[in-house]
């Protein structure tokens, strides 16, 4: 059974979590210009993020299956970064629960809503995200680009 939880304090498995997160992104080499920044990422530049962000992992018998990086952006945001599940874990809804506990974490802050950002070539992921109540609120260009790179969703949250 697929738990999600946060990041736990004595977490050491920085490798693994960025194995994790580099097979998830491997798609997009190739795909989206500029290259993603998971390409600039080290398990110490992770521990280092992990301080400075809420982490919730996805695992199932103690196997990191994905995890949600989520930064608050008072008073209006729960940004979402580096939603990641694995190739062989899609499909199963997980991503969905990540989501789902971003939801959660902006709730108890006082979020009134969620943000992500997605490239602008990854037309599966924004429909995907669009069924799950993001909508289109921005779009913006990557330093250097004169063109749209990435697009911004937001998802309100509705209280109660």
């Amino acid at each position: 059974m697929v738990t999600i939880t946060p990041i736990d304090p004595a977490f050491d498995d920085w490798d693994g979590l960025l194995s994790l997160i580099m097979s998830s992104f491997a798609s997009m080499d190739g795909v989206i210009d500029p290259p993603s920044s998971v390409h600039r990422l080290t398990p110490a530049l992770l521990k280092e993020k992990a301080l400075e962000e809420i982490v919730h992992l996805a695992q199932d018998e103690g196997q990191m299956l994905g995890c949600v990086f989520c930064k608050p952006e008072p008073p209006q945001s729960l940004y979402i970064g580096k939603l990641a599940v694995l190739p062989q874990a899609q499909g199963r809804g997980i991503g969905r629960l990540l989501v789902n506990a971003a939801e959660m974490e902006a709730r108890r802050r006082d979020l009134p809503e969620l943000r992500l950002e997605t490239r602008i070539e990854l037309t599966a992921n924004q429909s995907t995200f669009a069924s799950w109540g993001f909508a289109w609120s921005a779009d913006g260009a990557h330093a250097g680009y004169a063109r749209t790179t990435f697009i911004e969703m937001r998802k309100p949250l509705v209280s109660g």
